[in-house]
């Protein structure tokens, strides 16, 4: 089947608030919640409940999720981390002994990492939502319990993995009639809503301990894993600070490292020196720049990003502007400067995205994510929901700030992003994809700072990405490119793939929500790529 990104979508308009998600029922979950007297908060992990169930093809409470929440009273920016870790038991000379060298399979049992996401709901409405979870999570048990139907690119996704969830014991689950549900059949999940059902009722008690932990960690052990009760017992999330950086006069907000946000500051700040607003869109001179920002800025953050709490990660000095002039002189304006090096800063000391904003002025954006489409593909018995395999992101290299060690956070590609101007919220915007994330938040960053797009149109514009989130990697360009302008960028040393179709998927999907300081007017959109739905209020 193939599926067609033309359609045209304009932004949407509300006062009150703007749910903007990847599936409508999702949006509409989020959307009862603010009629119901909710805040952003209370909304968004109601959407991201009501993805779990409608998507779980990209996302799932067996994985992990970050927040940004601006706050409209105090006009600041907080951040949550809930992101899991590796097993306290694992460690390399286990993977030695089972001749796992190099990497981790993306589907070895290994790459199971604590699920941070059952917490950072609790903890999301605990800090900033104002009502009961019991109150928050009914739209999605609804959904779960009564069924909904299946989104077309969300059925395609789910019919790509079949085999996948098949080979797990208890693939039953999470298919319909042992296949996949097809788009507009409808779909049930029972045993996800029970799961919810169970977090309402105890909190994070119970999750990650009880009837569900106990599912997990027998599971895992059954196929050799090392995760036990304890670890599941002893998570917790932190309220990290979010980092920043001005670009053209706008606040661009990230949650710090081990989340990859801060390779879309740095390249920010690189191409600030560029005015990009007097190059055409899409041209040759517009896609060098950025795409050779994007890769000194992967050059970078791949061999620094890591758990701050296990290692030293200078996140002060490589978003410094001083350090991007320096960086910025590897540019080659006429040619690709490929694998690039990363620099030496001074030291001196498949996921969804979503978008939430409300009448009190207050913004939440939020990213939750199994990883790889449905992650390990492994549902414990009775919960309804994959384990992800976010630990396939460790290096097994000694000595590397992201080498996979005991009670340690991997490097995370998923990364919400928030924008204020004069202390006044700018914009509520993420994008997804993998190591796509941090080259869209730039790209529709500048659509919208340069070019003067709205929402909408920052996500419909064509984009590029380096494929792999490395230096050196091969770049993809979407449809409506030129194919000049592919051919001279090919010229140039870069590795050009032409992308159109379902491909087009890759260029990730995403959501923002746009607030005029003045009226206080909403402005959302939603991409074009994925089966999404933004609601006005």
């Amino acid at each position: 089947m193939s599926l067609k990104f033309d359609s045209y979508r304009s932004p949407v308009y509300g006062r009150r608030g703007i749910v903007a998600s990847s599936q409508p029922l999702a949006s509409e979950a989020g959307m009862r919640i603010l009629q119901q007297g909710g805040n952003a908060a209370d909304a968004a992990v109601a959407t991201a409940a009501a993805l779990n169930v409608t998507e779980p093809c990209s996302t799932g409470i067996g994985g992990d999720c970050f927040c940004l929440y601006y706050d409209g009273k105090q006009k600041t920016v907080f951040g949550l981390n809930a992101s899991g870790r590796a097993p306290s038991d694992l460690n390399l000379d286990i993977l030695a002994n089972q001749d796992i060298t190099g990497s981790l399979p993306p589907l070895s049992i290994h790459t199971i990492t604590v699920p941070g996401a059952a917490a950072g709901w609790v903890d999301t409405v605990e800090k900033f939502g104002t009502m009961k979870l019991e109150e928050i999570l009914a739209p999605a048990i609804e959904l779960a319990e009564s069924g909904f139907p299946v989104a077309p690119f969300t059925a395609l996704a789910w019919k790509q993995s079949e085999q996948l969830i098949k080979k797990g014991p208890f693939g039953e689950e999470m298919l319909l009639k042992g296949v996949a549900p097809k788009e507009g059949e409808i779909m049930k999940n029972p045993t996800l809503g029970r799961t919810f059902r169970t977090l309402a009722e105890y909190g994070e008690k119970g999750f990650y301990e009880g009837r569900i932990a106990e599912a997990v960690v027998d599971l895992i052990q059954s196929l050799n894993g090392v995760m036990s009760l304890d670890d599941l017992k002893n998570h917790f999330n932190t309220y990290d600070e979010p980092i920043s950086t001005n670009y053209n006069g706008v606040d661009v907000y990230e949650i710090p490292p081990n989340g990859q946000g801060i390779t879309a500051l740095i390249a920010l700040n690189i191409l600030e020196e560029y005015d990009l607003s007097k190059m055409k869109h899409s041209s040759v001179e517009h896609l060098h720049v950025m795409i050779e920002s994007m890769r000194i800025a992967f050059a970078d953050t791949r061999r620094y990003v890591a758990d701050p709490d296990v290692v030293s990660v200078p996140i002060k000095e490589l978003i410094s502007k001083d350090y991007a002039t320096e960086r910025r002189k590897l540019i080659d304006l006429t040619k690709a400067t490929v694998d690039t090096e990363r620099g030496s800063p001074f030291i001196s000391s498949d996921t969804v995205y979503f978008s939430v904003s409300d009448s009190e002025g207050n913004a939440c954006s939020f990213i939750n994510s199994n990883y790889m489409g449905f992650g390990t593909g492994l549902i414990p018995q009775g919960c309804g929901f994959t384990l992800q395999n976010r630990g396939a992101n460790f290096t097994l290299e000694a000595g590397h700030p992201n080498v996979l060690a005991p009670n340690k956070r991997p490097y995370h590609t998923i990364i919400p992003g928030m924008a204020t101007k004069d202390g006044e919220l700018y914009a509520s915007f993420g994008v997804m994809g993998g190591f796509n994330q941090p080259q869209g938040h730039a790209q529709v960053i500048i659509n919208m700072v340069d070019y003067g797009m709205n929402p909408q149109q920052a996500l419909n514009a064509p984009r590029f990405t380096i494929r792999d989130g490395t230096s050196g990697g091969n770049i993809a360009l979407e449809e409506g490119i030129s194919e000049s302008t592919m051919s001279t960028l090919s010229s140039m040393g870069h590795d050009i793939i032409p992308t159109s179709g379902n491909a087009r998927m890759i260029f990730g999907r995403g959501q923002i929500i746009k607030r005029d300081p003045k009226s206080g007017v909403l402005c959302g959109g939603t991409s074009p790529r994925a089966d999404g739905l933004a609601i006005a209020w």
